[in-house]
């Protein structure tokens, strides 16, 4: 039986008794954490982790061949966002034969404690992440079995580290402040979303520039905060419309924030577009059926999926693909709730009562 090679004679790729070898660990240690198993130390497991990836680890033998199978860690399931943007991902993973493995993220976007030794376990395709982040110890995992990772639509602002496919929301932003002026509105409030997404910040850059190429001066009073939630939208909206000097149209930087300002509107007594006008941004399938019918920014949630599943899939066939960051254009989608200002002759506080 041959022995095993010293360290310095491992190659550019090494078998897994090379790895335990380097290690100072048994075959069968390393072979634990390959395949995601408890029994090793966090130290043990770190080390062979590291060597994992440094020597790209190969089975004698031959390229093991992955499961059939797509994981996508998502931030919030059940809103309607990943909703619809998880419909048009199995679609387009269906069409390749690849099933699709889902699990929720918590609340900081980040997964549970064992959905890396899940995966390892499964030994999937890919991964795509909906709005999350992974910490930088299970990135390493997961490229030392060469599971490729994509994120879409990225929580934060994701590094060169991980491609991902986005969706251009400074334009978005821009269209839909645009469209309000054009159609004569100066008062125009904005409901944000959390400043550590990239998508949030991005938006409201949009905004000011409307803003700013229409001569009109931005009012800090009109920006309100929220985490894209409908129950943001409705509380920020009664804030923009109870202010002396309310805005007469309000970009609503989510589809469900611009659904609560409608709830917000009519509790004031206000309507839609008579006195209000509201841009959302998704155009989610609720939309068209809001009342009245939602004018607002499309994402291409379809085009976004069809991406990140054919670059997934690309990456795990090619792992040297070069690929950083990819915006896919949005558009204006114009429904029945814009129109022109109503000219108010006096200014008058809403109340809340």
């Amino acid at each position: 039986m041959p022995s095993e090679p010293a360290a310095d004679d491992i190659g550019s790729r090494a078998t897994l008794s090379e790895v335990a070898a380097r290690a100072n660990v048994s075959v069968s240690t390393v072979s634990k954490v390959l395949n995601g198993r408890s029994g090793v130390s966090s130290e043990t497991r770190q080390r062979i982790e590291e060597l994992l990836q440094d020597h790209r680890y190969n089975r004698r033998g031959g390229k093991q061949q992955p499961a059939p199978l797509l994981e996508v860690l998502c931030y919030e399931i059940d809103s309607p966002f990943a909703s619809d943007l998880l419909a048009n991902i199995d679609q387009v993973a269906r069409r390749r034969r690849i099933g699709m493995v889902l699990t929720g993220a918590t609340e900081r976007h980040l997964p549970e404690p064992s959905w890396v030794d899940d995966v390892l376990r499964r030994r999937p395709v890919g991964i795509i992440l909906v709005a999350c982040v992974l910490p930088a110890k299970d990135k390493q995992r997961l490229r030392s079995r060469n599971i490729p990772l994509v994120m879409l639509d990225p929580a934060g602002n994701p590094g060169p580290d991980v491609p991902s496919i986005g969706s251009a929301d400074w334009n978005g932003g821009y269209l839909a402040t645009r469209h309000l002026i054009e159609l004569g509105h100066r008062r125009i409030g904005i409901i944000t979303g959390p400043q550590d997404m990239l998508a949030s910040t991005a938006r409201l850059s949009g905004y000011r520039a409307a803003l700013d190429s229409a001569g009109i001066a931005g009012d800090p009073e009109l920006i309100r905060p929220g985490e894209f939630h409908h129950a943001d939208g409705l509380a920020e909206g009664r804030a923009l419309l109870s202010l002396p000097d309310r805005p007469t149209a309000i970009f609503a930087s989510s589809d469900l924030y611009a659904l609560g300002v409608y709830e917000a509107a009519r509790s004031l007594g206000h309507t839609i577009p008579g006195d209000l006008s509201v841009v959302g941004y998704d155009d989610l399938r609720i939309a068209q059926w809001a009342g009245p019918p939602l004018t607002t920014i499309h994402v291409p949630l379809l085009a976004m999926a069809e991406q990140a599943v054919e670059l997934v899939t690309r990456l795990a066939d090619e792992p040297d693909l070069t690929f950083t960051r990819l915006d896919i254009d949005t558009s204006l989608v114009v429904r029945a709730s814009t129109g022109a200002p109503v000219r108010r002759t006096s200014r008058t506080k809403v109340s809340n009562s």
